[in-house]
């Protein structure tokens, strides 16, 4: 069980990667088919959005397909677009690549978790899920570094890599995943949707949204926004992602018990708060590495503390829709990444290379307006609020989904 596990966790790992690592060669991709930055940039807007807007429809479409055969189709999809990205002649091409390659990463990132949960027996089923869905996690501390590393000279080697991973991922799950009967019962895209008409869930997907492109806006344009510090040489850039990416995974350990002690509320206020400061601060801590890595360390531990946290929250709402609830958030966190390149690329336009992180600000101050007005402590007999209680959510209601914490990242 633990092999093929692993191989889950490898999928999403190239699924992680990919999805991220465009962040570290925009310069390089803008250099070679002559577009600018920020055009660049919209190859990281069209994954996002090409996923959100096709995970609930492909999974609607093959709901009844066996597991196994699924992955394989969807590791099949995801390989052979990112090789297309590595041979792509120009952008218009290299962008309908993009699209595919979501595809592929809609279909793979939810049947991977449920194919964990059939690997795994019951009391083993959250550690498994965690285990899979922990390589997206770590494709930031890992995969994005690495990939921005080896592009380093070419931006398609970084392709290649990612096709690598994507095929290993493939040819293990063949030789090893026995074959997964599909659900049996399926939900029609009506059905997954219809949570969107309670308004605790609506504003939780709303905060989600509003935060990651307030995130996304610059941590896409990162390398623009840290050119002053790192002088453009990719191994600093490298450097610095790689702190980015650590700090990630820190933040999301660390904010599951952050949850757990002070409650969803504390987390989402706290995290926005430092996120808020921090972007307003990155036209000066940009020019320095040493502020440079400040902002690398602070601004991935207060958003993954706030990604653990969301969840967390849609869950507690309606435990035994749980499932529907966190894929609406994951949809609203890639299209808050979407929307995110298509922010930070207006803001380089209008305020300059240096002051767009300030426009980050901006949205987070929006993101926290929403946090504090559609979260607050709902109190028990003895007058104090369970941690993790969300807005209009009874104490028996709050106790927390196992493993929720990391789906937010598919």
């Amino acid at each position: 069980m633990r092999l093929r596990l692993l191989l889950l966790a490898l999928g999403a790992f190239a699924m992680g990667t990919d999805t991220m690592v465009m962040a570290g060669i925009l310069g390089r991709i803008s250099g070679d088919l002559g577009v600018s930055v920020p055009a660049a940039g919209q190859l990281v807007t069209v994954f996002a959005l090409s996923y959100a807007l096709l995970a609930p429809v492909l999974a609607t479409v093959t709901a009844r397909w066996p597991r196994r055969r699924l992955l394989l189709v969807a590791l099949t999809v995801f390989t052979v677009a990112n090789a297309l990205s590595a041979l792509a002649p120009d952008y218009p091409t290299l962008l309908a690549t993009r699209v595919l390659a979501a595809a592929g990463a809609a279909l793979y990132t939810p049947a991977a978790s449920a194919a964990a949960t059939a690997l795994a027996p019951p009391e083993r089923r959250g550690r498994a899920i965690a285990t899979v869905l922990g390589g997206m996690t770590v494709a930031t501390a890992l995969g994005v570094p690495l990939g921005t590393y080896v592009g380093r000279a070419d931006w398609r080697l970084t392709m290649w890599l990612v096709t690598a991973l994507g095929a290993v991922a493939l040819l293990g799950l063949a030789a090893f995943l026995r074959e997964l009967p599909a659900p049996a019962h399926s939900v029609g895209l009506r059905e997954r949707m219809a949570p969107l008409r309670d308004r605790r869930v609506l504003g939780a997907v709303a905060t989600t949204f509003t935060f990651f492109v307030a995130f996304q806006s610059v941590y896409i344009y990162l390398g623009t926004a840290v050119r002053p510090a790192t002088g453009g040489d990719a191994d600093r850039l490298s450097a610095v992602l790689l702190a980015t990416g650590v700090a990630s995974v820190a933040g999301s350990w660390l904010g599951g018990r952050a949850v757990d002690r002070w409650g969803v509320r504390k987390v989402l206020l706290v995290g926005s708060t430092i996120a808020i400061a921090c972007f307003a601060a990155l036209p000066w801590l940009g020019r320095t590495m040493p502020g440079t890595f400040a902002y690398a360390l602070l601004v991935p531990l207060a958003g993954w503390s706030i990604s653990v946290a969301q969840p967390h929250r849609l869950a507690s709402l309606n435990p035994g829709n749980a499932p529907l609830l966190l894929s609406l958030n994951s949809s609203a966190l890639y299209l808050g990444m979407a929307a995110g390149g298509t922010a930070g690329s207006l803001a380089i336009a209008l305020l300059g290379e240096r002051w767009f992180p300030l426009a980050a600000s901006v949205l987070g101050v929006a993101a926290l307006v929403l946090a504090a007005g559609t979260t607050r402590p709902t109190t028990t007999a003895t007058g104090k609020a369970p941690a993790g209680t969300p807005v209009g959510t009874s104490a028996p209601d709050a106790a927390p989904a196992p493993a929720p914490a990391r789906s937010t990242t598919g």
